[in-house]
């Protein structure tokens, strides 16, 4: 729990930061302040949980502060600090919202005491905050998502049968074991040169758009649908077992081919679609849309505006099995750095790629797919591919210098090694800017109060990321390595001869009893016995 001071006597402040055990206890202070004004602005900045304040401020008193800062967070607990012992102006501090109002002067245990009843009341205020009610308005909210993952994960094969049963009633699908289903995936075709109406960079919205048709055409259709990997169209049809699968197929394409029309008259631009081969259980859905799939490929060959069939061709032996599931799952891991993720996709994508490929004009093909894979993924960062694969150059250059599949297969690992490789420095370079400049902050203002909090408002981050990098980065806690630099300097100074007061001011302590105490709880000797 975050926990914000008010209090305008600085001594009585600095004793209730310095001297209550708060991080022992989980409470963080975030925040302090010598006025009502300045809590305020802090409150908006800071969000604490929980404020203890004072009665008599300058510029704005406690209760009014305290209204204001309900209004402001309905959630947030106040403690009061009074020397009002009065049964009317307690009352008034309840109906401002205070939780507990305490006589001065409390000894630093009631205060905690307080401060810790305050925090555990919030706690159970916002477990029942988590009720029924708004757990599932967010799970409606959330719902449209999940499917969509759900279905990417069962066009991917990803699930057996009692999972695709348990998820699709759990995500309100409730995918029927005993229908039928055929699979679609549409697209809208590349834009002619010259398109007077949109350019490239308009396909995502283009593709969204011809989704919301297929939706609200295909609903009296049985069919539900979403996005692949790919960013197409995904259309999945159900039908009564008892039909021909001839007759479903027919209903499917007449569906298709009327949605291409729909969708050129409403875009004003071509789609294309593929269409499985044949029906199949839930259990075969992904190869269904394998199917359709690698059908919409096919309109390289047909043109564009165009609905085709899958059809099983003889096999060639050189063309590459395609998997945009997998691939978009190793692009992931790689940019997040999951190095065994990407190992682990990287060898499933072998799989079905290269098993099976026992020709030159395969390998080839299959060489090729790689190279182009790898590529596409590097510069997608912006990166240089030489820079990035460094000693492996070569190979890109020329893929026949690799004649084997075990030479591929390590060469592909030790891209994906790469990869991770340059990404981490690429982070630990900006790492260590933030780091540095971090460290300067600290040489600069040794004089000055300078907290975590403080620099990471500053630099414009939040202070917990800020806290980890640091540890991260130097191996201490920021607090920690800002007490070594005060007691170092402050001893540095005694040892030239300053006065004990000078070098209090010298590391930004205000208060020369809490600088000796500190100092003291250091070195194990006071200021006044360090000696030149």
């Amino acid at each position: 729990m975050n926990l914000m001071i008010v209090e305008d006597e600085v001594r009585l402040r600095t004793s209730l930061v310095n001297n209550i055990p708060w991080e022992d206890n989980g409470i963080e202070v975030t925040g302090q302040a010598a006025s009502g004004t300045e809590a305020l602005f802090l409150f908006e900045r800071k969000k604490p949980d929980i404020v203890l304040l004072d009665v008599q401020m300058p510029e704005m008193d406690g209760l009014t502060l305290a209204r204001k800062l309900r209004e402001k967070d309905a959630f947030v607990k106040m403690i009061i600090l009074s020397g009002h012992d009065n049964f009317g102006f307690a009352q008034k501090a309840i109906e401002a919202g205070v939780s507990q109002y305490l006589l001065k002067p409390a000894g630093d245990g009631e205060i905690l005491e307080a401060v810790l009843s305050a925090a555990e009341q919030l706690r159970q205020e916002l477990e029942r905050w988590h009720s029924q009610a708004e757990l599932q308005e967010k799970w409606s909210e959330h719902l449209p998502q999940l499917q969509s993952a759900f279905f990417q994960n069962l066009i991917g094969g990803k699930y057996a049968l009692w999972e695709i049963r348990k998820i699709s009633r759990d995500y309100l699908l409730d995918l029927d074991e005993s229908m039928q289903y055929a699979v679609a995936v549409a697209d809208v075709d590349p834009l002619a040169t010259g398109e007077p109406r949109y350019k490239s960079g308009d396909m995502p919205l283009l593709r969204f758009s011809l989704q919301c048709v297929a939706r609200e055409f295909l609903q009296p259709h049985s069919c539900w649908v979403n996005t692949d990997a790919s960013g197409y169209t995904l259309m999945l049809f159900a039908m009564p077992a008892a039909d021909s699968p001839n007759d479903v197929m027919l209903r499917v394409h007449a569906a298709v081919v009327k949605l291409l029309s729909q969708a050129k008259e409403c875009l004003k631009v071509t789609c294309s679609a593929g269409i499985s081969g044949g029906t199949g259980g839930l259990t075969e859905i992904s190869k269904l849309y394998a199917q359709a799939y690698q059908a919409l490929q096919d309109r390289i060959v047909y043109g564009s505006d165009i609905a085709v069939p899958y059809r099983d061709k003889p096999a060639a032996g050189t063309s590459v099995p395609l998997s945009p599931g997998l691939e978009k799952t190793l692009e992931i891991a790689l940019e997040t750095g999951d190095e065994d993720k990407a190992m682990t996709t990287l060898a499933e994508l072998w799989d079905q790629a290269m098993e099976g490929t026992e020709t030159a004009a395969g390998m080839h093909e299959a060489l090729m797919y790689w190279t182009s894979l790898m590529i596409r993924l590097i510069h997608k960062q912006g990166w240089s591919v030489q820079d990035v694969v460094k000693e492996d150059y070569p190979y890109y250059r020329d893929v026949t210098l690799l004649s084997t599949k075990q030479q591929i297969r390590a060469w592909l690992e030790r891209s994906v090694l790469h990869y991770s490789a340059y990404l981490q420095e690429q982070r630990k370079t900006t790492s260590h800017g933030v780091v540095k400049t971090i460290l300067s902050m600290v040489e600069k203002e040794i004089d000055s109060d300078i907290t975590l909090h403080s620099v990471a408002d500053r630099l414009y981050v939040n202070s917990s990321y800020l806290s980890r990098l640091f540890k991260q980065e130097t191996g201490v806690a920021f607090s920690t390595y800002v007490l070594e630099r005060k007691m170092d300097r402050a001893k540095a100074a005694l040892l030239e001869g300053a006065k004990v007061y000078d070098a209090a001011r010298l590391v930004g302590y205000r208060d020369v009893s809490y600088f000796t105490k500190v100092f003291r709880k250091y070195w194990g000797v006071t200021p006044g016995e360090m000696k030149p």
